[in-house]
Parts: structure tokens; sequence; C-alpha cells
């Protein structure tokens, strides 16, 4: 079978045709157009499938990770955040089903990121039976599995690791509670702390890598918290979930080499035994993702009609 798998975020919209072999037959991307909200999403997205459609391979399914808090089971976003304006309420499996006349599977972007390194990461040959995963980005998000399945909770927020209080009475995050993880550990975050806390105004948390890796003792400092805060929240996830391994993805990871022993540092103060370790598939781990999960719950169907 072949599957598309797209990844909708607050700046690209990514698709893949992929085989059951993990092999990419074609990849498209374009920028979100948040300006005309839910309707200039979903024509990101079409662009993106209809491009993909364009090549006239067979395509057995659609699996969708986005932004946002995701029911499953009927296919909707139930919350999101600014990054994606008005994208709330969106039934986006009925949208896509009508339209391309195949079955579409949507999950929450952090847990088809987790369920892509699952699949097709460096972490697959150990084939761990619980996993978390935490993305560090713009934002801030996590997934947590179980055998290889997404648990999504009761009410769809299971693994929603950047709205859990870290600071009570903290920083304001735009879902409406103050002091969430994502206010401290985003890539946003980070950014504006050392524009506020510094003389430097970087643009990009590489450039603040970089400036901590050679000694700069303002941003050290922003950088030693910000670990600080990472490796608690590590932490905490141990001893909430005691997975076998904990990946960490998204944006900054990409700058891994510059403070990457100083977290296995800190995590050695928390006596942290779990695996910790950076993801592998980059920003394509929310498409492999998306696929696995079509593919999952085909084979699931394919199963039941024999």
């Amino acid at each position: 079978m072949n599957v598309i798998g797209l990844d909708i975020g607050g700046t690209g919209v990514k698709g893949v045709i992929i085989n059951q072999d993990a092999e990419i037959l074609q990849e498209m991307k374009v920028s979100t157009n948040i300006s005309e909200g839910r309707e200039g999403i979903l024509r990101s997205v079409v662009f993106v499938i209809d491009s993909l459609f364009w090549d006239n391979i067979p395509i057995s399914g659609i699996g969708v990770g986005s932004a946002g808090r995701i029911d499953p089971v009927k296919g909707e976003v139930v919350f999101a955040t600014a990054n994606l304006p008005d994208w709330e309420g969106t039934k986006l499996q009925e949208i896509l089903e009508e339209k391309y006349g195949v079955k579409c599977f949507i999950e929450n972007d952090a847990n088809t990121a987790l369920l892509g390194e699952l699949w097709a990461g460096t972490v697959q040959k150990l084939k761990p039976d619980s996993a978390v995963m935490l993305t560090l980005g713009t934002g801030v998000g996590g997934a947590n599995a179980i055998n290889g399945k997404i648990l999504n909770g009761s009410n769809s927020q299971s693994g929603e690791w950047g709205h859990v209080i870290l600071v009570p009475h903290g920083k304001h995050c735009n879902c409406g509670k103050e002091g969430c993880i994502e206010q401290y550990l985003s890539g946003t975050a980070l950014t504006n702390a050392v524009r506020t806390e510094t003389d430097f105004s970087f643009t990009h948390g590489s450039e603040i890598f970089e400036a901590y890796s050679i000694g700069n003792k303002q941003v050290k400092d922003v950088v030693d918290r910000y670990i600080d805060y990472l490796a608690l929240v590590i932490y905490n996830i141990t001893v909430a979930i005691d997975p076998v391994i904990i990946l960490i993805g998204g944006g900054l990871v990409d700058s891994k080499e510059h403070w990457w022993h100083s977290l296995e540092d800190k995590l050695k103060h928390y006596q942290v035994t779990t695996v910790v370790t950076p993801a592998s598939l980059g920003n394509k781990a929310g498409m492999y993702g998306a696929a696995a999960l079509a593919l999952q719950h085909l084979e699931e169907k394919r199963g039941e009609s024999v």
C-alpha cells in the first residue's frame, strides 16, 4: 500500500507519498496560509494533497498530523491556539474523505512525530514497549505511546506536555493558563528570554546555542536555566510515565551538539536512568508518523474484513 502522510503546522504544510517499507515516493511542501484562517489553512492542505495525487501513484489512505488537540475518533480539531487561527472545530477527516474518496485518519502532530520515530527512526530497532516524545520548537508538543500505539486519553490530551504547569502563576500562555512548559522550553520562549534578559537580539535558537558554546556569560545564564527546566520536565515525565525511552525532538535539537552534554549532566543530578535520546527524523517525523497512522488503521481494517 501507498499512503499520503501530511504534517500541518503554523508555518508549513508538508506531505509525502510513502509505502509500507517507509520509502518516500514523492514529497511536497507549502507555507501555511494562516492569514485567511481556516479556509486559508485548508487551501494549503488541499494544494499539497492535490499535488501528490497528480503523480497518479495509487493511494490507499491519508494520514494527517495537525497542531492542536485532536479527537482521533471524530477526526476533528477540538482545540487550537493562535498558531492556527480559526482551526478549532474543523472536521478535517470528514472534509478530506468527502473530497478524495479514501479513508483519512487524523492525529495531533506530536503524536504522529512519535509514531514516525517508532516506525522509521533509529529507535525502531529497540522496539520499546513504551515511549514518550517531547518536541521543542516554535511551541512545545508531546506524545505518549504504549506497545506502538498512541495513548490519547479520555479527553484527547494525553501527552500535551507543553501545557503542563511548570511555574505556578508564571508567564501567560496562549492556551489561557499561566506558567505552562511551552512558555519556558519552546524556541520562542528561549529567544524572548535572551532578547529581554541580555544585550543580544538573536533571531534563531542556533545562534543562541552557538553563543552559549563559546562561553557568552549573559547567554549562558539564560540557557543554563533553560536546560535546568528541561531536565526537571524530563525527570517529572520519568516519574509520571516511567517509559522505556524519552525522545527529544523539534528544531532546537538541531543544535544539540552545543547543549546536550549539559542536559546529560543535569539528568544525572536528578538520578534519571531512563534512556533519553534525540529524535532522528527531524522535521520529517510527522510525515512518517502520519503515514504510519494510516497504514496501522488500514491494516486493522483489512484484518477485520478477513
